[in-house]
C-alpha cells in the first residue's frame, strides 16, 4: 500500500498507524473531535485507512465491529469534552486572540455553520474538516440543550466514525482501490474540503449583500445634501 503524499509525511494515515496502532487512531480521532489543537489532524483519510488495513490485517489485527466501536466511543468523548470546554469558557472564545494553533477564523466559521444547521450541524460537522473540531465547542458557547447535544452528537459519531471506517473496509477488497489508494485518499481530503470552500462563498455572498445597502445609502447623502 502506498503512502499518502499530501501534507507532512507523519500526517500520512498509514505511516500513523503503523507507529502507533488502534491507540494513536483513538487518540487522533478524540482530539479532532473536541479539542482546539486538533482541527490539522487527518480525519476521513484516517478512517478510510483504517477501514483498509483491518481488511487486509495490515498493522491492524482486531476485528472490525470493535475498531468501530472503540471509534465511535472515541469522537463521542472528544465532542462531549469540546462542548464542556465551550461552557467554561463561553463567549470569551470569540475574543481569543490568534496563536499558530488557534485562528479565529476557524471558529467563526464553525460558528456560522452552527447558525445555519441549528443542532443538526453536530451530525453534518462530523464530515467537514476543521469545523468539525469547533462546532461541538461552539455549541457550547451557545448553551445548547445537552440532552440534544448527547443525541446529535452520538448519532453523528457513529455516522462518522463506524461509517467511514466501514466504508474503508469494504472498499479496501476491490483491487482497483487497493492499488489507487494514493490517488483516493488526495480525493477524500479534497471531497471533504468542499462544505468548507461552499460555507465561506456563502459567507463572502451574505456578506456583500449586507454592505450593498450600506454603500448604496453612502452615495446618496451627498446627492441630498446638494439638493438642498
Amino acid at each position: 500500500m502506498t503512502s499518502l503524499a499530501l501534507g507532512p509525511s507523519w500526517l500520512d494515515p498509514t505511516t500513523l498507524i503503523s507507529a502507533f496502532g488502534l491507540i494513536g487512531i483513538l487518540a487522533i480521532v478524540f482530539a479532532e473531535s473536541g479539542l482546539l489543537i486538533g482541527f490539522f489532524l487527518p480525519g476521513d483519510s484516517l478512517l478510510f485507512t483504517t477501514g483498509m488495513l483491518v481488511a487486509g490485517g495490515t498493522y491492524l489485527h482486531q476485528p472490525l465491529w470493535l475498531v468501530c466501536l472503540l471509534v465511535v466511543a472515541a469522537a463521542v468523548a472528544g465532542d462531549q469534552v469540546g462542548y464542556l470546554f465551550g461552557r467554561k469558557v463561553g463567549p470569551g472564545l470569540f475574543s481569543r486572540p490568534d496563536s499558530r494553533l488557534f485562528q479565529q477564523e476557524n471558529v467563526e466559521k464553525a460558528a456560522a455553520f452552527f447558525e445555519r444547521h441549528g443542532p443538526k450541524a453536530i451530525v453534518l460537522a462530523r464530515f467537514v474538516p476543521i469545523v468539525r473540531t469547533f462546532t461541538p465547542v461552539v455549541a457550547g458557547v451557545s448553551r445548547m440543550n445537552y440532552r440534544s447535544f448527547v443525541l446529535f452528537n452520538v448519532i453523528g459519531g457513529v455516522l462518522w466514525g463506524a461509517g467511514v471506517t466501514v466504508l474503508g473496509y469494504f472498499l479496501g477488497q476491490i483491487a482497483f482501490v487497493r492499488d489507487n489508494i494514493e490517488p483516493i485518499l488526495i480525493a477524500i481530503v479534497l471531497l471533504s474540503a468542499v462544505p468548507v470552500a461552499i460555507e465561506l462563498l456563502r459567507a463572502r455572498r451574505a456578506a456583500g449583500r449586507v454592505d450593498a445597502p450600506r454603500h448604496a445609502a453612502v452615495d446618496e447623502e451627498p446627492a441630498a445634501d446638494r439638493a438642498r
